[in-house]
């Protein structure tokens, strides 16, 4: 059996462990990025100063170092691959290419300058070539994060580390050479919903408590109608912090519950100058849930720039079916299906955000993955007596077609390089953030 795989993030990652490691059938695993880079949002996602959750990258090098497993990276499907050369070189396809469009925030004015989603800000932060080119204006003293999710957290804590925390992570360095001018003293975290409902983790939420020049600001009566936590929960932390004396020229990070943007207010220059807010109220659902529900007062928020970071959406794919509603490739429990039909598409599956939308922690995806394997070995029987070309006539189509096809081996070497001139600023790792300059490295390495 040989399967492409079409992302090399955490879950197709996963993906490929779990077909590797069968006994029965024997496969092939080729998978395929866009980027010259493999990992996903381990590399491109991850926080800089969360390097422990970085190093699960070493469990996919053992995959990749597998002798049945290539990498074929800066290939793109729908510019360098169709998916009918898919269905033609391999006898099933998985798609792992999670979610890398941003959600939009639907109010007035949320394209103004320094309104600008928080994807964008995450990819600048951490030298993703989509990104580097982007700009923000640290000049002003006051931002608004929207979201009561880890990226949120993620976002907030960037913005009010100090020099020298942010020099020992693999921030990319036209980030760090950005952020040491910052002059942002106050950050407010906005969420839709009350503290209860916060989607952060415990663990996230009390690295906010640890920041060396930034106190957390939270006010009593945003968690007086909450119940007792559980100790080390959400909860329990903001009424510790709650609790803290501030520290005298400390920046704030302020959190603010039931509320919803409703207009980006622009200056006299156009940019954002302040958010309209709408105060919510909590109904419950008749599932048990709760829902936010607008009261139709406003407030107004004096901020100068706004980072939403509500979400991620997939990106289509040229010839795969996708989900509107959703913003998903179109899936009945990782079998890929016809939207307007449901009508199973053979031997095509998803795993990852580009099945469920973006939820879950990186180890989650690991089971979940090996899920979606296990409707492959169900639908397996007898594929592998249907011919394919030579394994290696991808290689020559790509090359006919232009394509500078970066193996894993050649990865290791940027890889080693990128060690090497991090050293340098006593950093985990400095990145080469443009894919030119990416494979320029290789081409001068060879």
């Amino acid at each position: 059996m040989r399967i492409a795989i079409v992302g090399s993030g955490p879950a197709g990652f996963y993906a490929a462990e779990a077909l590797l490691k069968r006994a029965d059938p024997k496969v092939e695993v080729d998978m395929f990025d866009r980027l010259p880079t493999p990992y996903g949002l381990v590399r491109g996602g991850v926080a800089p100063d969360h390097q422990k959750i970085k190093s699960v990258a070493r469990v996919f090098a053992a995959t990749a170092a597998r002798p049945t497993f290539r990498f074929l990276g800066n290939v793109r499907l729908g510019r360098d691959l169709t998916v009918e050369d898919l269905r033609r070189h391999y006898h099933q396809v998985i798609y792992a290419t999670g979610n890398e469009a941003d959600r939009r925030l639907g109010v007035p004015n949320e394209g103004i300058p320094r309104c600008t989603p928080a994807s964008v800000f995450v990819g600048w932060y951490n030298g993703h070539p989509d990104y580097r080119a982007a700009t923000f204006d640290f000049s002003v003293s006051r931002v608004a994060v929207v979201g009561n999710g880890n990226v949120a957290v993620d976002v907030a804590r960037i913005l009010l580390h100090t020099r020298a925390e942010l020099e020992r992570t693999d921030i990319a360095a036209h980030a760090l050479e950005a952020l040491r001018a910052s002059r942002i003293r106050e950050v407010f975290l906005l969420g839709r919903r009350g503290p209860e409902q916060a989607a952060f983790t415990p663990s996230e939420l009390k690295e906010l408590g640890a920041l060396a020049e930034a106190d957390p600001v939270v006010d009593p009566a945003d968690l007086a109608a909450c119940a007792p936590g559980e100790p080390g929960g959400n909860v329990e932390l903001l009424r510790a912090y709650a609790a803290r004396p501030p520290r005298p020229g400390a920046k704030k990070l302020h959190f603010r519950f039931l509320v919803s943007p409703a207009e980006v207010l622009p200056g006299p220059d156009g940019a954002v100058a302040g958010l309209a807010l709408e105060q919510n109220r909590l109904e419950a659902r008749p599932d048990g849930t709760v829902a936010a529900r607008g009261t139709g007062r406003i407030d107004r928020l004096e901020v100068e720039m706004v980072l939403p970071a509500i979400g991620y959406a997939a990106d289509r794919i040229p010839g795969v079916p996708y989900d509107e509603k959703a913003k998903v490739v179109a899936n009945q429990d990782g079998r890929v299906v016809d939207p307007a039909t449901g009508a199973v598409v053979p031997n095509e599956y998803v795993v990852g955000w580009a099945r469920t939308g973006p939820q879950g922690l990186i180890g989650e995806h690991k089971r979940a993955s090996a899920h979606v394997v296990e409707h492959l070995v169900a639908d397996g029987p007898g594929l592998e007596a249907r011919p394919l070309p030579p394994r290696q006539a991808i290689d020559a189509l790509l090359r006919e077609r232009g394509v500078q096809v970066v193996s894993f081996e050649d990865w290791k070497r940027l890889d080693d390089v990128e060690v090497a001139r991090g050293a340098r600023r006593g950093a985990p790792r400095d990145k080469v953030v443009d894919v030119a300059a990416m494979l320029e490295v290789l081409g001068q390495e060879t």
